[in-house]
């Protein structure tokens, strides 16, 4: 989990006074965008993290508010259509002048909608695990990078469990993709030879396992340890871990650790079969903190229902949305300029019992847990990173990434900075 670079994490990096005090917004309330599906194949996922946005917006309107005035939702359906994201992004910065939006999972609806935020200037929060390779001034990344969950994941898989045959299975989309690509580079460089790794992708909502498995199966069969990492999304899980038990897969035949399924998904789900199977996250429902038991009760009580299940995304809107408070409320403004420069090194609590911060590049430190699937669809968690791990923007294991660097801060200001060259190679 080495980078290029290490950020060292403090509470403060510059100061409250530097960045000019204004107005909120002219309206009665500050509109705070919810860009999630809550229709179609990414519902299964996205419809909490509406949610949770809403208790989010509750919880603080019953503080007070920000900047002495009420937030309000404003929640959109782009309904699994990547092209309605984009429409849907703009309707909320243009129509409804939203200060900030928290949505999208996958990162083709990212891609569909960046261009939106960078033409308005305003911002998106992104809860979901992706692929790196990607930085832009517009986009807090608090999900985890490639290397605070993919690169951990499959570290844990070959020096605990001796993982010698890899099966890199996915859904056909740029997040998949380019995890594998990033993954393959890296088991390359482990000495994993071609015909010991196994590429497969399909299609978002996948139903027909029944080939697909056995060829899983066959892979396996050749007598060195075999395990899946799976990039899979959305409701294409079901039939697939459902198609692993009809064909007598379990976790002690070819392990699956899966970057997409957590506890919402397993929800429906019957896990018995599943029991062993891992899934790597920087956040689990089962994490033993105070501030985690007291999410956990917050949620029920605003979901109304006691069985309902938190998760990573879920942990990673609460860490956004209280570091786009914090970095409002510094800034004495919702303006996107300032908030983008008030917001870098700023901490707030994580589930888990520590402090995450924005680092310059965008991105979040995070623990990173390695969890067992248990029979009653929560997560043991098996090992996890001793510290925080600062997201790298950029692979260290792609030729064209290696060099790269992100920092948001004056006077650099570039997404995408060449060491080498010295130079910033896209626009600022």
């Amino acid at each position: 989990m080495r980078g290029k670079f290490t950020y060292l994490v403090l509470a403060v990096i510059m100061a409250a006074g530097s960045l000019t005090a204004g107005h909120a917004l002219a309206g009665e309330t500050i509109k705070v965008g919810i860009l999630h599906s809550l229709s179609g194949t990414m519902a299964i996922s996205e419809t909490t993290l509406k949610d949770t946005m809403l208790m989010l917006i509750d919880e603080q309107n019953k503080k007070g508010g920000l900047l002495g005035k009420k937030l309000e939702a404003v929640v959109v359906d782009p309904a699994s259509d990547w092209p309605l994201f984009a429409e849907k992004a703009r309707e909320l910065i243009t129509k409804d002048k939203v200060a900030a939006v928290f949505g999208c999972w996958t990162s083709v609806s990212r891609k569909s909608v960046l261009p939106v935020f960078e033409e308005l200037n305003s911002l998106l929060f992104y809860p979901v695990q992706y692929e790196g390779e990607e930085s832009s001034r517009n986009v807090f990344y608090t999900g985890a990078a490639p290397n605070q969950q993919a690169i951990p994941a499959v570290d844990y898989l070959m020096n605990e469990l001796g993982v010698k045959r890899w099966v890199l299975a996915g859904t056909d989309y740029v997040y998949p993709r380019t995890t594998n690509k990033i993954l393959a580079a890296y088991l390359k460089a482990k000495g994993v030879a071609d015909k010991d790794i196994m590429i497969n992708y399909t299609p978002f909502g996948h139903s027909d396992w029944q080939s697909i498995v056995a060829k899983i199966k066959k892979f396996g069969s050749a007598g060195k340890k075999t395990a899946v990492v799976s990039t899979i999304n959305g409701d294409a899980n079901v039939p697939f871990y459902k198609e692993l038990g009809n064909q007598g897969i379990t976790a002690d035949t070819i392990p699956v650790i899966a970057f997409s399924v957590g506890e919402e998904e397993l929800s429906g789900i019957d896990t018995k079969p599943l029991v062993g199977h891992l899934a790597a996250w920087n956040y689990f429902m089962s994490v033993d903190s105070e501030v985690n038991e007291a999410f956990i009760d917050s949620w029920h009580k605003f979901i109304k229902n006691d069985k309902r299940v938190t998760n990573d995304p879920m942990e990673a809107h609460y860490i956004g949305f209280n570091m786009w408070v914090k970095a409002v409320e510094k800034a004495g403004t919702t303006d996107p300029a300032a908030v983008q420069k008030a917001i870098i090194g700023v901490t707030v609590p994580n589930l888990s019992g520590g402090y995450s911060a924005m680092m310059p590049n965008h991105h979040i430190t995070k623990p990173v847990l390695i969890g067992e699937i248990q029979d009653d669809g929560q997560f043991e968690v098996v090992w996890q990173t001793p510290g925080l791990v600062a997201g790298d923007a950029w692979s260290d294991y792609l030729p064209g990434s290696k060099d790269l660097i992100s920092d948001w801060r004056t006077p650099l200001a570039c997404g995408n900075f060449n060491v080498k060259t010295g130079k910033c190679s896209g626009k600022k």
